[in-house]
């Protein structure tokens, strides 16, 4: 429930949207299990693991799950399988197997194995802050935000956002590092990269190291810029942001985490309930800090 990782969208335009019909559009779109054919299968299910719903609504958010389904076929074993029975035929006829024939035995040998291969499950989660014209996924890379973003827009047929942040803070985050005065709420952690303007430029990562030592200052006056850093926000959570605005190792405070504990242990949806609007609360704070330090209303 608790998100590790933050892409973070704004809608262009207001999203008019009911639960029990989103419910509804999403239902079209439910996450069925891999046929004996299938190489891959998504869906819509339910965000609370102990709920039916497919929508899971909470002051003013509404929280989303995207299954993904794989079956696991590793190339190799297709391809001893495939040797063995090149090799079979071969030895019986005494003539070598052709490039066709053996695409074409590569596709046999697939169909027959495909559903004896395991599946591998995995979720996306993300949550449409309807107060706030925010979609937030928990997503560390644009790729799987995309898909998100893309089978959602698919789903409800209309889905106007973009990213929040449209342009690269790398020369704000570098200018905190060179001691410019950090945001009110903001500090830095000891974990920093950057990397040298040039195409083929230098990078350099640091961990556990001050960042207002002098070797660091240095890579700063030969023009490198900061690329990600590691930062600690109103002592309620920590993270490493990276110059597009991705929120990556996101890590809330246990005094926060613990803010729900007295919900007894036996109702669980009641907890995970609470968790969700906790943290989707501190998320959307965390981003409203976020567009006040760096302008981004501004762009918009």
């Amino acid at each position: 429930m608790w998100f590790k990782n933050l892409k973070i969208y704004q809608l262009t335009q207001a999203l008019d949207i009911d639960p029990d019909d989103l419910h509804d559009q999403l239902s079209q779109a439910a996450f069925r299990p891999c046929g004996n054919q299938d190489l891959a299968s998504m869906g819509w299910t339910a965000p609370l693991k102990q709920g039916a719903s497919l929508v899971h609504a909470a002051d003013g958010r509404i929280l989303l799950s995207l299954k993904k389904q794989e079956r696991i076929l590793p190339g190799a074993v297709v391809a001893a399988e495939l040797e063995e029975r090149v090799e079979k035929i071969e030895r019986d006829t005494g003539a070598p197997v052709g490039k066709k024939a053996k695409q074409e035995l590569k596709q046999e040998i697939t169909h027959q194995l495909l559903p004896k291969a395991f599946t591998r499950d995995s979720y996306t989660f993300g949550f449409i802050s309807t107060k706030e014209n925010l979609v937030v996924v928990d997503a560390s890379a644009d790729g799987k935000a995309e898909v998100f973003l893309a089978h959602l827009r698919k789903t409800i047929g209309s889905l106007p956002v973009v990213p929040l942040c449209r342009r690269s803070l790398s020369p704000d985050l570098t200018n905190w590092l060179k001691g410019e005065a950090i945001p009110e709420g903001f500090s830095l952690l000891e974990e920093a990269e950057l990397k040298s303007p040039n195409e083929d430029g230098a990078i350099i990562r640091c961990k556990n190291q001050p960042l207002d030592a002098e070797e660091i200052q240095l890579h700063l006056q030969s023009g490198k810029l900061v690329q990600k850093i590691a930062l600690d926000w109103d002592e309620r959570l920590t993270a490493l942001l990276q110059e597009d605005l991705t929120v990556k190792r996101l890590k809330f405070s246990d005094v926060l985490r613990e803010q729900n504990d007295d919900i007894p242990k036996d109702q669980q949806l009641a907890r995970l309930d609470a968790d969700f609007c906790l943290m989707a609360a501190e998320v959307v704070n965390l981003v409203k800090a976020l567009d006040q330090a760096f302008g981004l209303a501004e762009q918009n």
